[in-house]
């Protein structure tokens, strides 16, 4: 299950997602409906739910109270993995114990850098003392696991910087890190100035400084930009990975099921107002024949330490993967700075 929270009090500079700065007036309903359409999914037969995943936006916005409220009605697996995004502002100990206490055992927090001045450039509010505060509260507090996101590859950012950055979330001993290459996505500030639009060369040495310095420090890195401490995998995550089932809560929300994928209406007010009405949240689907879902099934799966069939690689990738003894091929290091090539020519 994906929650959407659609709310920031700023929009970052690299943001694409639906999010709102100017819609703070809308969160308690919103909230509202977001309580009833989760109350009328179970009524409907939604069964037990073995993740929860709520992001954003920023989640850590909205009242606590309010945010488990709405999701007091879930049926949850045993040992099921709920997750909520956070600003490091945002955390507090009142916070971590709200959510503590409503059944979320895993916080996922916004870093980005541990660079003061790269966290400038990235139009990012927190600092490093804040990270550092937060994770602290975490662990003072008990019984969750942390995920701490990271940026790299922005224009200004040195690749000491970047070093300096992973040693010190390395330090802070998370459960989980994932780190991203920085991306251009249409309509953002980013985009509109080609002088920080970020270099290939120099992404590719920061993955290879961040693969470096987290497996030495007793990470596995079970997806191309995500790294864990042995069996702490974000399950959820891997749901998509592995094209599992989920269904999504919110504006903008997506869902899939058995090759059907569809998404919810975009905006806040339209998803309350379909809400309060009793009408279809859906906006738009779209269903993958067999075929389709196989090759898409490949090429999420090369993303994984699970790998793909070795049968699946042509030979002119080859050297960009290594065939374990269960037959399945895994890319190696390099392979996976070209990823993306190497997707998109299996079958």
């Amino acid at each position: 299950m994906y929650v959407h929270i659609p709310f920031c009090r700023r929009r970052c500079d690299y943001c694409a997602f639906a999010t709102w700065t100017d819609r703070e007036h809308l969160i308690e309903s919103y909230l509202d409906a977001l309580a009833l359409d989760v109350r009328r999914a179970v009524e409907g037969g939604l069964g037990p739910v073995a993740t929860v995943f709520v992001g954003g936006g920023t989640p850590s916005l909205v009242p606590p109270e309010r945010l488990v409220e709405a999701l007091a009605r879930l049926e949850l697996v045993d040992g099921a993995e709920v997750t909520v995004e956070c600003n490091p502002d945002d955390v507090t100990a009142h916070l971590l114990a709200t959510y503590r206490a409503g059944g979320v055992n895993r916080i996922s927090l916004g870093v980005q850098s541990m660079d003061d001045l790269v966290l400038q450039a990235l139009g990012r509010s927190h600092d490093r003392a804040n990270v550092e505060r937060a994770v602290g509260l975490a662990r003072q507090l008990g019984g969750l696991d942390v995920n701490l996101d990271l940026i790299y590859g922005g224009a200004g950012e040195a690749v000491e910087q970047w070093r300096r950055t992973v040693e010190a979330v390395v330090s802070l001993r998370p459960d989980h890190v994932s780190a991203y290459a920085l991306t251009i996505e249409p309509g953002t500030p980013l985009a509109d100035d080609p002088a920080r639009f970020p270099d290939d060369d120099d992404q590719a040495d920061k993955y290879l400084v961040a693969d470096e310095l987290l497996s030495a420090a007793g990470f596995e890195n079970y997806e191309i930009s995500n790294w864990s401490r042995p069996g702490q995998e974000c399950r959820h995550n891997l749901l998509y990975w592995r094209q599992g089932d989920y269904v999504g809560f919110g504006c903008a929300a997506h869902s899939h099921r058995a090759g059907r994928r569809w998404w919810n209406v975009r905006t806040p007010e339209r998803y309350i107002a379909a809400v309060e009405a009793g009408t279809s949240t859906e906006r738009g689907a779209e269903e993958l024949d067999p075929e389709a879902r196989r090759v898409e099934g490949l090429q999420l799966s090369i993303r994984t330490s699970d790998g793909v069939p070795a049968r699946s690689v042509p030979a002119d990738v080859e050297h960009l993967t290594e065939v374990g003894l269960d037959g399945r091929a895994r890319l190696t290091r390099d392979g996976r700075l070209l990823a993306n090539e190497v997707a998109v020519r299996l079958s």
